[in-house]
């Protein structure tokens, strides 16, 4: 699976990062040619619903999933709005993504 990960703090993308590449995901940057299989963006993040926006338009197919403190529903309806396809509470992103994985590849 084909990743792209759209987070500026650099804590949580190599957390995220390295859980995924654990388990086999392929970490696109945000300016690949490739792609993707799902974009996952941090909700907060500089200027995140015109990335979300962005991405939409370039990628009208691939899901979108947006993650953020599960108290801000607020953001989360703006994403949804923006063209993220689902959204996420923060500490639920990785079990989200690892869950992908596993209906893709029948295992973790």
């Amino acid at each position: 699976m084909r990743i792209m990960l759209c987070t500026d703090n650099l804590l949580t993308r190599s957390n995220l990062q390295n859980t995924w590449v654990n388990h086999g995901a392929q970490m696109l940057p945000a300016d690949s040619e490739r792609q993707p299989d799902l974009v996952v963006v941090d909700l907060n993040a500089r200027d995140v619903m015109t990335e979300i926006n962005r991405l939409r338009e370039r990628y009208p197919k691939v899901e979108i999933l947006a993650f953020g403190p599960h108290v801000d529903a607020g953001a989360f309806k703006q994403a949804k709005a923006a063209g993220a396809t689902s959204q996420v509470a923060r500490g639920s992103v990785v079990q989200r993504v690892l869950a992908r994985f596993e209906a893709r590849t029948g295992s973790l």
